[in-house]
């Protein structure tokens, strides 16, 4: 009766009756400890005393276990910039809510990470956290993923789904990239959070679930509204609180203890030496622009990990259009690239704006496939680019992505 009104108090159970069976019952009921009569005074002083530094190391365990959970949720966030600290001040404020919440961000900043991390800090944090990319499937794909299909569906439904929504029952939703869902696929969605109900493609029944529902983009979606692209009310519903991830360039103070971060993850994840950036190499990482944000910093400090021989990152071991941030670098390119010999002769070519644009671009194109390691969808993420658009580049400069793996960087 004591534990059902809320009182955590150590229970000495006394007895007249010293029997084995009457024992166990106290300690089954969660007494502490019980003592028989007839008892000495030092006897019930001892275990009084016993049960109060018991207590004691198990209050200290549950602040322990709470605070260990509670750093935990930002293992993967590094950074101590003022607008880093904005950040983590949301994640506190918004975890233990319901509220839906939109990460607004550029590609590669970190946004799925700071999902994570309102989870972990979450009352949910012991249920599923699931994922899905709005811009990576085609819409009847999509919408059997987030809402799942009955048998006999479609073409090729051989059996029942389960939808996100079911699978993350009682967790979390995280819809990365939620303005390139369809306006067809935007309203199942609208009325999915009206109602918390949904029924699957090809269903009759409604199905009823708990779940909190985070979303993310890198789009303008207050300009995609004007443009009759994104429904407004379905904005309002997704944009209770926006939590902004800062892009890497306004937060280089952060770069430090990133690289030391990706070093170290990635020496013991793919078992190579721990390595070292030489301070010129540490000096152009820290000027480079890094448009792809931190996912590309990341790719990056994880290839010439692998790749350099020996125990020090040296220039020489970065891909030439980061070497290029180097003013000596740059000029001596900028020679070669730009005024190159015509038939042997002392005249120089001059090459057009447009020619010396797309020189840059194909170059640019080939250094963000090798460290995605040609794989299109995480490249055109690094250069913020639509997947559709990037291949469209890829095909004008006749760049084959699969010649382009990390052992050919």
């Amino acid at each position: 009766q004591m534990r059902s009104k809320g009182y955590d108090i150590p229970v000495i159970f006394i007895t007249a009756y010293g029997s084995f069976d009457s024992a166990v019952e106290a300690l089954r009921l969660g007494a502490y400890d019980y003592i028989t009569k007839p008892f000495e005074p030092e006897t019930v002083i001892h275990t009084i005393q016993h049960a109060l530094e018991h207590k004691k190391l198990t209050e200290e365990n549950i602040y322990l276990k709470e605070e260990l959970q509670r750093k935990s949720g930002f293992e993967e966030l590094i950074g101590d910039a003022g607008c880093m600290k904005k950040v983590y001040a949301l994640i506190e404020k918004v975890a233990q809510s319901k509220v839906p919440v939109l990460l607004r961000g550029e590609s590669g900043t970190g946004k799925e990470l700071v999902a994570r991390a309102i989870h972990k800090r979450s009352g949910r944090k012991d249920k599923n956290f699931v994922v899905i990319n709005c811009g990576a499937l085609p819409e009847t794909l999509l919408e059997s993923e987030i809402f799942g299909h009955e048998k006999g569906a479609f073409t090729g439904a051989d059996k029942k789904k389960l939808g996100i929504f079911e699978v993350g029952n009682e967790g979390t939703i995280f819809l990365d990239e939620i303005g390139d869902l369809s306006l067809s696929v935007q309203m199942k969605l609208l009325r999915f959070l009206q109602s918390e109900e949904f029924i699957r493609v090809g269903g009759i029944a409604p199905i009823k679930v708990d779940v909190r529902i985070i979303s993310a983009t890198n789009k303008n979606l207050e300009k995609l509204i004007e443009e009759k692209k994104f429904r407004d009310d379905l904005y309002y519903r997704i944009n209770t609180v926006s939590i902004n991830i800062p892009p890497l360039r306004d937060r280089k103070d952060d770069i430090p203890l990133l690289i030391d971060h990706f070093l170290k993850k990635y020496s013991k994840e793919d078992n190579v030496p721990l390595k070292k950036v030489s301070t010129e190499v540490f000096r152009i990482i820290c000027e480079y622009p890094w448009r792809g944000n931190v996912r590309e910093l990341e790719n990056l400090i994880r290839a010439v990990l692998v790749l350099s021989k020996e125990n020090i990152i040296k220039i020489e071991d970065l891909p030439p259009v980061i070497r290029r941030i180097n003013s000596h670098d740059a000029s001596s390119q900028e020679h070669n690239d730009i005024s190159l010999s015509s038939s042997g002769s002392e005249q120089k070519e001059t090459f057009s704006f447009k020619q010396i644009r797309e020189k840059a671009e194909k170059e640019y194109l080939i250094y963000i496939l090798r460290q995605a390691q040609g794989n299109i969808t995480r490249a055109s993420k690094l250069a913020g680019l639509s997947r559709r658009h990037f291949y469209d580049k890829l095909q004008q400069y006749g760049i084959e992505p699969r010649k382009l793996r990390i052992g050919n960087f």
